[in-house]
């Protein structure tokens, strides 16, 4: 009963603070973190404690999952290098870094137990930058490199600090990292896209949406589970399988099947992304308590912490001033879209940490001295990058003066996008071919029904474009208004034929779905949503 109490209550606070982020302009993971201080530190407060592998294997797999089939491969692929250098070269430079600090100020710590503690600490969780960043209108190159970079650096962490573990119970040559760290990204991978495309496969001829979103809650747990135990980068597997299943889905699932994906998907992601902030604050207590009696106090530990903290941002700061100062030099092909110094100084900024974090450092081995003390600089690092960083980000964006695509810009860009698919549509209208779905003969009405609902949508989004620059309203947005109005009426007519009785409960349930299907894609064209978020 008492779980399920604190349950409901974490369900309550994600949502009322995530209600209040948006009127103070400050993001809700940070708001979150902080409650959960506050409330760890009341009399009375029992220790709260989640134990890491419950966070490695249960929480990271899903929520890397919801990130990747969303991010298109598109922006992966135009952006490798810039994630290639934030999610493998920084992680690596900055775990030995931070790792050599560690290694001079504990006397009794193996330089092999440091650069693990160095590899927890490494990885950014890109979660608070982002929302941060989409508020504020950061570019989209810049957010898919935040997001890229947040999906892979886990990995590389996460094989580093296996290795480092690895390295504590007996001496590991280079030749041997480098074998596991390939063997391990090599496979992973593999196996992520033959998941990726097994349960896209299977997925595409379940005929109930129910069903097939059922399936999806599973992929990344059959993709990070078998990696792990053959040794392999489960996080790696993950981020494989959600970027195939996102770059497959569209074509191969039903329309009633993504948008139940997305909806539940979307849900499920904001409860763990968000309550996994809230306990990173609630975990205060049992943290500090685990180092009250031992050689190393609280206050040296967290001191420790701000110094690796310092470094981290050190570190970070140096690699992307060289990344973008070799994305300037002359090139054949010159990029537009390259980030410049202004947007190296937002990603410098940009590295908060989160879970990872917090969940690796649990899972130090015990007979590691100071284990205690070093949980806590890791701790003392999230809380410190997630709250000093996630804060200022807002001012730094500004003062750096990067902006993102204006809306009348991302108005005509979606306006573009609807012409573009509208015309590949009306020449499909063109083919003869055509004429076999109509049993050999189309009637030329329904054609032209066809055409003008296509236009009608091209229309919309062009005309929405014209309003919001001359703050007018369109003629389809007056139509969305008035057939919302419509399916008001519509509506309270339903409930009446509910109440009276007489119909199935089938029949009523699929003309419930039907209105709310039509005033759901009217509310989408109303609010201008052209993120897809």
């Amino acid at each position: 009963m008492g779980l399920a109490l604190i349950a409901v209550l974490g369900v309550v606070a994600i949502v009322a603070v995530s209600l209040l982020a948006p009127k103070v302009k400050v993001a809700a993971p940070l708001i979150l973190a902080v409650l959960g201080i506050g409330i760890s530190v009341l009399p009375g407060m029992p220790p709260v404690h989640i134990a890491s592998a419950v966070i490695l294997s249960g929480v990271l797999p899903p929520l890397l999952y919801a990130s990747s089939i969303s991010l298109p491969l598109a922006d992966l692929r135009s952006n490798i290098g810039s994630i290639s250098a934030l999610a493998v070269v920084l992680v690596v430079v900055s775990a030995f870094g931070t790792g050599f600090l560690l290694f001079t100020l504990f006397p009794d710590l193996s330089l092999a137990s440091a650069i693990a503690l160095g590899a927890v600490i490494s990885p950014t969780d890109a979660v608070a930058a982002t929302s941060i960043g989409k508020r504020l209108g950061l570019p989209p190159r810049l957010l898919a490199v935040l997001e890229g970079e947040s999906l892979v650096n886990d990995a590389s962490a996460l094989v580093l600090l296996r290795t480092a573990i690895a390295a504590t119970a007996g001496a590991v040559s280079a030749w041997q990292i480098v074998g596991t760290f390939a063997y391990s990204v090599v496979l992973g991978v593999g196996l992520g896209v033959a998941i990726g495309y097994l349960t896209v496969f299977v997925r595409a001829r379940v005929p109930d949406p129910v069903l097939a979103t059922a399936i999806s809650f599973v992929v990344p747990f059959a993709a990070y589970l078998p990696a792990e135990t053959i040794g392999a980068s489960g996080v790696l597997s993950v981020v494989a399988a959600g970027l195939i299943t996102g770059h497959l889905g569209a074509t191969s699932f039903s329309a009633p099947a993504r948008l139940s994906e997305r909806l539940n998907w979307r849900t499920f992601q904001f409860l763990l992304e968000n309550g996994v902030f809230l306990l990173m604050g609630l975990e205060l207590k049992t943290i500090v308590e685990g180092v009250r009696h031992h050689r190393l106090d609280v206050p040296q530990a967290i001191l420790f912490g701000l110094l690796a903290t310092v470094v981290l941002i050190g570190i970070r700061c140096a690699v992307v001033a060289a990344m973008t100062a070799l994305g300037r030099l002359p090139r054949k092909q010159p990029d537009p879209e390259k980030l410049g110094a202004r947007e190296g100084i937002v990603l410098s900024w940009s590295g908060m940490r989160g879970v990872v974090t917090v969940a690796g450092a649990q899972s130090l081995p015990e007979q590691i001295p100071y284990r205690e003390q070093l949980v806590l600089i890791a701790y003392t690092v999230a809380i410190v990058t997630l709250v000093v960083q996630g804060a200022s980000l807002p001012a730094v964006i500004r003062i750096a003066g990067v902006k993102g695509t204006p809306m009348q810009r991302q108005l005509e860009e979606f306006a573009e996008l609807v012409d573009h698919i509208r015309q590949k549509g009306a020449e499909r209208l063109d083919d003869p071919a055509l004429a076999v779905l109509g049993g050999g003969v189309l009637d030329p009405a329904v054609l032209e029904r066809v055409r003008v609902e296509s236009s009608r949508r091209s229309d919309y989004a062009w005309e929405r474009s014209s309003a919001a620059d001359h703050q007018g309203i369109a003629a389809n947005e007056q139509y969305a208004l008035v057939r919302r109005d419509i399916l008001l009426h519509e509506r309270a007519a339903l409930v009446a034929a509910r109440n009276r009785g007489g119909y199935s409960s089938i029949a009523l349930a699929r003309a419930q779905e039907m209105l709310d299907l039509e005033e759901a894609g009217l509310d989408h064209l109303r609010d201008g949503d052209t993120t897809g978020h």
